[in-house]
């Protein structure tokens, strides 16, 4: 690999601390250590990605940085013999994009540990199509599974339905054959959320969450929480006997307010899925399964693509919470 010059997406910080992003210049020999050198395909956008460009959320631990936390694409040059050149890969989560230049760049290096061998019944494009949302989601299922939970239990509730997260892990689940209910406070994207496979929409305005009590009626073999604070209290108070929830997101607060009842009363199990960090064998298990019974049906449906160009004007409206589904970003495909 020589050292021309190729584009990516730069984020810095001013002597104000004021942090701003744009598409920029880089090297070979300016990007961080690792193992494996890869030719970017596709990145995609995440909310973490969008509160690291705009500086609307404390995501960079080091500037500047490229971001993008996920990438896909062909390694190029690799000091593992695991990879070869030629080796189509994925990389997302660990550092990347946050204390590591990240997936918004041409070319990436990487530590060997954090790169995944693309699974055959995936192409580099849906990778990215689900990228670290898919990836979380399906954690969150596979979590869920090795708990316990299976369709015959009864049903299970997604919050934050429209997101990422939740709309992926909506069409997993109900591919799967699990009854899934879509928590939602958008009655217009009913249409969508049935689409994806939820088989009943409720919204949010049904429930008084300042009158939840501690325990309620049983409704839940299973959660997937994207939202936190009194969302999360209303699930954990509906759950059934040996209910399990996944924890994945505090789109709405990041404290919870809640008693020990539906875990001494119920035996309610709370597990955190925590994406960024997940190593091996489980992440490559994770993978797998995305390749195969946990590869949504409407991934097409629900993904739209931009070009790398596109990418600094797409952030602001992750902030402002108008985009649904996924969105990945063309970088040298």
């Amino acid at each position: 690999m020589n050292n021309a010059p190729f584009k990516a997406l730069l984020i810095n910080q001013d002597e104000n601390r004021k942090v701003s992003s744009g598409l920029a210049s880089m090297t070979p020999d300016q990007l961080d250590a690792g193992e494996v050198t890869i030719r970017v395909h596709y990145s995609s956008i995440n909310y973490k990605d969008a509160l690291a460009a705009t500086g609307a959320g404390k995501i960079i631990r080091r500037f500047p940085c490229a971001g993008g936390i996920d990438m896909s694409g062909e390694v190029v040059e690799s000091a593992d013999a695991r990879f070869k050149p030629g080796d189509k890969v994925i990389a997302t989560s660990f550092d990347i994009g946050v204390a590591h230049h990240g997936g918004y760049a041409e070319y990436a290096r990487v530590p060997a540990g954090w790169v995944v061998p693309l699974p055959d019944g995936l192409d580099l494009f849906e990778a990215m199509a689900l990228g670290t949302a898919g990836f979380t989601a399906a954690l969150g299922v596979v979590r869920m599974e090795d708990n316990g939970l299976a369709p015959a239990n009864g049903p299970v509730v997604v919050t934050g339905a429209t997101g990422g997260v939740g709309g992926l892990a909506i069409d997993m689940m109900s591919r799967l054959g699990y009854h899934v209910v879509a928590l939602t406070g958008k009655a217009a994207e009913t249409d969508y959320l049935k689409m994806l496979g939820a088989a009943e929409v409720k919204l949010r305005s049904e429930i008084d969450f300042d009158k939840v009590r501690p325990l309620e009626a049983s409704q839940w073999a299973g959660a997937v929480d994207n939202v936190g604070g009194q969302i999360l209290h209303w699930v954990l108070a509906t759950m059934k006997q040996a209910g399990t929830v996944a924890s994945i997101g505090n789109a709405a607060s990041f404290n919870i307010s809640t008693t020990v009842f539906p875990f001494i009363l119920r035996g309610v199990s709370l597990l955190g899925i925590d994406s960024g960090y997940m190593g091996f064998p489980t992440r490559q298990r994770v993978w797998d399964r995305l390749a195969t019974d946990l590869k949504p049906a409407h991934l097409a449906e629900v993904t739209r693509t931009i070009s790398f160009d596109e990418l600094p004007g797409a952030f602001d409206a992750f902030i402002k919470g108008e985009v649904k589904g996924r969105t990945v970003v063309r970088i040298g495909a």
